[in-house]
């Protein structure tokens, strides 16, 4: 009996339709969700293009360049892939990585904190500051900087290195990391005041301190 040759079934495409076939810098930040929860490899590209240099920024102000740098970066991305399916209102899509950068920084800043205290103390390499600053001077005042943000804990760090190092608005510290407005400003005017005696005493950060001569919001 002769068979009859049965051609195989067509594959069902999933249509993705999420994001313009054309440029995507120029997606909206719901399309770029939807995009992200649908699967568009697109959209992940272009989540990568648009957070990526805010995300190494945050770090590496808060953390120095510390050899960590490029495994955090790929942390906060892994996170927030996972996580963007939690994410109601897609509006809010650049709060929320950065709230997920600022817990890799406290994270970070503990575990460092923790390694200082379980082992033994001895000579330690330094963070290579030519990778941000080649001249020497700057390098060294940078040194500094960091040495002095070493007094605060990791999430009055944090919280200082998004308002003052980063100029983010008040309101979008306390949305990063998820304190009110008031324990922000509370916190942030407490930070100040204790750098402040610090950055005082030192001839080449006093510009920075000069900036702002009060607390986050006026207050002394």
């Amino acid at each position: 009996m002769k068979r009859t040759k049965v051609a195989p079934p067509e594959p069902v495409l999933s249509p993705v339709a999420y994001l313009p076939s054309a440029a995507l810098p120029d997606a909206d930040d719901d399309a770029l969700v939807r995009g992200l929860r649908g699967g568009d490899p697109r959209s992940t590209r272009e989540a990568w293009f648009r957070f990526g240099p805010t995300v190494r920024r945050l770090l590496l102000r808060a953390l120095g360049p510390v050899p960590e740098l490029d495994d955090l970066s790929q942390e906060v991305f892994i996170t927030f892939f996972d996580r963007v399916r939690t994410l109601r209102d897609p509006r809010t899509v650049t709060a929320f990585i950065m709230s997920i950068t600022a817990f890799k920084i406290r994270h970070h800043l503990r575990w460092r904190w923790v390694r200082r205290w379980m082992v033994p103390s001895g000579p330690t390499s330094a963070p290579d500051l030519r990778t941000v600053q080649p001249d020497a001077d700057s390098r060294e005042a940078l040194q500094r900087f960091f040495a002095a943000l070493e007094h605060l804990g990791a999430l009055d760090r944090t919280a200082f290195v998004l308002r003052f190092v980063e100029q983010l608005e008040l309101q979008q510290v306390a949305d990063a990391l998820k304190w009110s407005t008031a324990t922000t400003k509370r916190r942030l005017n407490r930070s100040w005041r204790r750098l402040s005696a610090l950055l005082r005493e030192d001839a080449a950060l006093e510009p920075f301190l000069s900036q702002r001569t009060h607390g986050p919001e006026g207050t002394a």
